[in-house]
């Protein structure tokens, strides 16, 4: 509690509580909009406003303006004192609330102008007083950057003289307002009247951007608004392989901007010209970007049947988003239809799945919401024959606020991985929403790619957010597609390829034999020969992409990231892809790129002895041991026995686990191959050696003997270890703690937490079940 606010609100609700329309604030020494609104009205009191409002509007500047500046002289009492405990609510020191303009208060005014970024000393005049009564800040905030902080003070300073323009923010927070102070000083410079500059992007403010390209040799102010664009959309990974891309706010065009410029033109999908032109900036400034394009994606609700395929693919699209089912309530009908695929594919294109159940509803967006939609996404998915490693788009079809974000959205998306782990995690969680939403969901939630949805421009998750770094669609414009005498709604969708959705091979797929995945990787060696490096690692890298790798599926931070300039070379070599094979020991599905990527980490990162455990483990077994632990701690209701669960579920065929028997295959075959080339094998020979010989029949021997020692108490403590905290590695403790958040550990304790007696027949569990497998 601040005393001075306390005495604020005692004050203006002692003196003006009993006038026709004022509201009372609670008294209760926190700074908040209902203090700031009793202010307000009490200023309108004093001005002989009749019809009071919490909107500083233009009837209180006009007549605040009347009474002249407030300055030293200033002789209506009241108002100072409004002021003077507007001044102590923002954390300025006005000195004695008297209704005196003193010393003291014009300090405290000064501070205040410079924060604001006024670089002219004087008094307050209605735009200023406007600014003191409203909650936002002019001090660098927690979450903001001091390069937006200054570019926030510059356009205070340039533009407060315009009659539309308005003392923004100074907190370092690119927001809403920050956005449409930038549109309207672009205004301003092409020439737009005061009165009519709104910072709406409508066709006067296109027209004027595309008669002033920005470019080497531009006046200072056309620099200085176009770099504070870029650094209002700074940092990005133009590349989640590369680091992240910043720039600065600057007067004076120069090689730094020109590739600054080029890296963002290429993230967004843009011709790379180097120059502020029309789409580079449309892209800078709204969530559409240029809404007119060429896109080669698009998405509807409506069936693709009939040869509309093919004429979609005519008309330069080259994928479509489609519906996997819809409410039980919905007349509309948008879900796949039976022969759709097929009908899309036949005309070209790909297809990306999209799940939304009632999805404009924040109560549908819970924990377990999620979890349920995931089932029946899943359920859905296979049904339509979708392979393993397609990404499913769920969606928020709202525009969620960032407190609803962390309220619900996180957590439904926190559910939805939840849900997919049980089903074995067959398929991939993507996002689709505002900007906010996909960059939150990812980042807290492990959404892999986003999916959004920019042609909702008033969106406040669009407003003042960069685009997510790892976005795979853009929606852009929404339009009636006519062909051949059909028409029907079509949203125009900009397809960035980083992921490619489904085509027929990616549909109803078998597993191939083990002839075919044994040319494979041979086929594979030997282009790895030829190309150069460690074949080993070549090899390894090429199996495991592209679903182990990237920021956002944690391997780059785990082992590092592929070289894709190889894997596009493989590509182009004919290396092909075997997705998959039948085990010839159990008959169950094997997953190479899973396979792949433990291998890939026992090789570089080696893996633990005895009772502990590194990042090599962390890439087979440990990680899937933290996954699983999580779906136990979220099933505890049931299973309060952490034994019974692993008894119940763990290395399973045909039981809904996160971690089946064919998951725990893949981790220990990756283990003794990836140790066994780390040791000088060929892995080609190896897993022909392997998988013709009898090393599939000993491999949970082997392990046990080989990473544990033949001795429970290791593998005990070595998975205790795995799914306990990491001191000594932070990368490997975060990682651990998303795996485990990601099928549904959340928010509960977190292992290191539990008493012994419930973490260790969980451990128990798993090391019976290693023994066990062993023939033990």
């Amino acid at each position: 509690m601040d005393p001075r606010v306390l005495e604020a609100q005692k004050w203006v609700n002692a003196t003006y509580g009993s006038r026709g329309g004022y509201e009372r604030c609670p008294e209760n020494g926190k700074t908040g909009w209902t203090t700031m609104y009793s202010l307000t009205r009490a200023l309108q009191i004093e001005l002989g406003i009749g019809t009071l409002s919490d909107s500083f509007g233009p009837t209180t500047l006009r007549l605040l303006g009347e009474r002249g500046i407030i300055q030293f002289g200033y002789p209506h009492t009241n108002i100072v004192k409004i002021l003077q405990h507007g001044l102590f609510c923002k954390g300025y020191n006005a000195g004695e609330v008297e209704g005196t303009y003193h010393p003291t208060t014009k300090y405290a005014v000064g501070e205040l102008r410079r924060d604001i970024g006024l670089v002219i000393e004087g008094g307050v005049d209605p735009k200023l007083f406007k600014a003191i009564l409203t909650m936002d800040a002019y001090v660098l905030l927690s979450g903001g950057r001091t390069a937006v902080r200054n570019i926030q003070q510059w356009l205070n300073n340039k533009y407060i003289s315009r009659s539309s323009f308005f003392i923004i923010p100074c907190d370092g927070i690119y927001s809403r307002d920050v956005q449409t102070a930038l549109l309207k000083a672009i205004q301003y410079e092409i020439g737009v009247p005061d009165e009519n500059a709104t910072g709406t992007f409508g066709p006067t403010t296109k027209a004027g951007l595309r008669n002033n390209p920005v470019r080497p040799g531009s006046s200072t102010t056309w620099v200085q608004l176009f770099s504070a664009a870029c650094v209002f959309n700074s940092p990005f990974k133009y590349d989640l392989d590369e680091p992240q891309v910043d720039t600065v706010f600057k007067s004076a065009w120069d090689g730094n901007l020109t590739t600054w410029v080029q890296l963002f033109q290429r993230f967004s999908l843009l011709p790379q010209s180097g120059i502020g032109d029309f789409a580079t900036w449309a892209q800078l400034l709204v969530s559409t970007g240029d809404a007119d394009r060429p896109v080669s994606g698009c998405d509807t609700r409506f069936h693709i049947l009939n040869g509309r395929a093919a004429r979609l693919y005519d008309a330069g699209y080259r994928i479509v988003g489609r519906y996997l089912d819809e409410p039980p309530t919905s007349t509309l009908e948008k879900e796949i239809q039976p022969g759709e695929l097929q009908a899309i594919f036949a005309g070209g294109l790909r297809v990306f799945p999209i799940s939304q159940y009632d999805g404009s509803v924040i109560g549908n967006f819970t924990w377990s919401e999620g979890y349920d939609h995931a089932l029946k996404a899943h359920d859905r998915a296979v049904g339509y024959g979708f392979n393993r490693g397609t990404v499913i788009y769920f969606a928020v079809d709202y525009d969620a606020t960032g407190e609803e974000i962390t309220s619900n959205i996180v957590p439904y998306f926190l559910g939805v991985q939840a849900g997919l782990a049980n089903r074995g995690k067959r398929y991939i969680a993507g996002v689709y929403g505002s900007r906010n939403v996909c960059q939150r969901a990812s980042n807290e939630a492990f959404a892999r790619h986003s999916f959004v949805s920019g042609m909702s421009v008033a969106f406040s998750g669009n407003l003042g957010f960069p685009m997510p770094d790892n976005w795979s669609f853009t929606q852009i414009k929404e339009f009636e597609f006519s062909s051949g005498g059909d028409s029907f709604a079509l949203d125009n969708t900009v397809f960035r390829g980083t992921e490619g959705g489904a085509g027929p091979e990616n549909v109803g797929g078998r597993d191939s034999s083990l002839d075919d995945v044994l040319a494979y990787v041979d086929r594979l060696w030997n282009i790895a020969v030829a190309y150069g490096g460690d074949p080993n690692q070549r090899v390894l890298e090429y199996l495991r992409f592209p679903r182990y790798n990237g920021l956002i599926s944690g391997w780059q931070s785990l082992i590092g990231d592929v070289d894709e300039a190889w894997i596009n070379h493989a590509r182009q070599a004919g290396a092909g892809q075997v997705p998959s094979y039948k085990d010839p020991s159990h008959g169950i599905t094997i997953n190479v790129d899973h396979l792949g990527a433990t291998a890939n980490a026992v090789y570089l990162k080696g893996s633990g002895t005895g009772t502990t455990g590194n990042r090599g483990d962390f890439g087979g077994w440990g990680g899937d041991l933290s996954t699983f632990y999580g779906e136990w701690r979220a099933n505890a209701g049931s299973f309060a026995s952490g034994y019974d669960f692993c008894t119940a579920r763990l290395a399973k065929i045909n039981v809904q686990s996160s971690f089946p028997l064919g998951d725990l295959v893949e981790d220990v075959d990756g283990h003794l191959l990836g140790t066994a080339a780390r040791n000088g094998g060929r892995f080609n020979q190896l897993l022909r050696t392997h998988l013709t010989g009898n090393g599939h029949v000993t491999r949970f021997k082997r392990f046990f003997s080989e990473r544990h020692g033949n001795n429970k108490a290791n593998v005990v403590a070595a998975a205790r270890h795995m799914i306990g905290r990491h001191d000594e590695d932070a990368v490997l403790d975060t990682l651990r703690w998303a795996a485990i958040q990601s099928t549904g550990g959340w928010p509960t304790t977190k292992p290191e937490d539990l008493p012994d007696n419930k973490i260790t027949p969980f451990l128990q569990g798993y090391a019976d079940t290693i023994q066990r497998l062993a023939g033990l």
